[in-house]
């Protein structure tokens, strides 16, 4: 199945949490309990997180007794703000439900009936949009990929971290599938082990060859020339190139350009956002202090210890080689590319 769908009225996702060790699908009925799923990182990656807020906002759409467009957009307006609340650095998140309300304040239906049916048919199409988006890339990056070529990736921009395929591991599954002989460093990503927990267990089923390492191991593997491109996910890319993704991915930008590696984002256009200037400006969400001290339920740091847990790092375009995007590869200097991209995005046009 995709890592999150609607059926009949049902949200249904996989729960990344219990992965490698257990296959657990998830059902939601509720818009608030699709929040808490996001907040507990029972879905995530920026595109999942879209799609489901997406769904969120039509359970919201489908569960309201509301007899009248005012009272049922209010209920949505609510339902949205609950929504994105979850996780504030994704720009996925929020751009979903914006478009959601969007779809729902423009609506043309007769009556809240339909309206409701219009908010259902947005979500599937964001949600289906989001795999075609993901293939696009995947053979955009794979024109960077060569036959023999050792890739290194952090967290996890797979299948998993969108409705279907991927951005990161897009680009090497598409680059797998036109035959090419690639092998990929996995980042384990700590804290939350996305890497050796999610990003492992996508390659090893599609069998692409992969090596586990750990995150400070990345410098050691890029100095013995064992590394030919880094390929990364975002979160958010402000309108000049600064790319906010999972904490660490700074560190693999700074050591890419130190040992003469490209650095590439895969990013959907929907992550670029161009009302924010620069990296600084991007919010970056700070987590519960115990994915640092233990790992699953074992502790592995002394009890009441003071811990610093931020989410996300912000790598600056002087790092970026180049994005990769479902309109093409975007390189410096990023700001105008990063906007036409955006607008061919806007007018569904290659």
């Amino acid at each position: 199945m995709r890592t999150v769908e609607w059926d009949q009225g049902v949200v249904k996702m996989i729960d990344q949490t219990l992965l490698p060790h257990q296959e657990i699908i998830l059902e939601y009925r509720d818009h608030r309990e699709v929040a808490t799923a996001i907040k507990e990182m029972r879905v995530r990656g920026a595109p999942a997180i879209g799609a489901t807020a997406a769904f969120g906002m039509a359970l919201a759409s489908l569960n309201s007794r509301a007899t009248t467009r005012e009272a049922w957009l209010g209920e949505l307006e609510a339902a949205a703000q609950t929504l994105n609340a979850t996780r504030p650095t994704a720009v996925n998140l929020f751009w979903a439900t914006a478009r959601m309300l969007r779809v729902a304040r423009q609506g043309q239906a007769s009556d809240v009936v339909a309206l409701k049916e219009l908010l259902i048919a947005e979500a599937q199409r964001i949600a289906d949009e989001d795999v075609a988006i993901n293939r696009r890339m995947g053979r955009n990056g794979a024109a960077l990929i060569e036959d023999g070529y050792n890739i290194l990736t952090h967290c996890n921009a797979g299948a998993l971290a969108t409705v279907d395929y991927g951005t990161t591991l897009g680009v090497i599954r598409a680059a797998h599938e036109e035959g090419k002989h690639i092998h990929v460093y996995v980042d384990e990503t700590r804290p939350f082990l996305q890497g050796a927990r999610l990003t492992a267990w996508e390659l090893h089923r599609d069998g692409i060859p992969l090596t586990l390492i750990t995150d400070n191991m990345a410098g050691y593997f890029m100095s013995q020339g064992k590394v030919d491109i880094v390929l990364v996910g975002a979160d958010r890319v402000a309108a000049n190139g600064d790319v906010a993704n999972k904490i660490g991915t700074y560190s693999l930008a700074v050591l890419a350009q130190e040992n003469g590696v490209p650095f590439y984002p895969v990013v959907p256009t929907s992550t670029i956002d161009l009302n924010i200037a620069s990296g600084k400006d991007i919010p970056i969400e700070q987590r519960n202090a115990r994915e640092v001290t233990h790992i699953r339920d074992l502790p592995i740091a002394p009890e009441g210890v003071p811990v610093a847990n931020p989410a996300f790092d912000v790598s600056p375009h002087r790092y970026v080689t180049g994005i990769i995007t479902e309109q093409g590869i975007v390189y410096p200097p990023f700001g105008p590319g990063l906007r036409r991209v955006k607008e061919l995005a806007e007018r569904h046009e290659p």
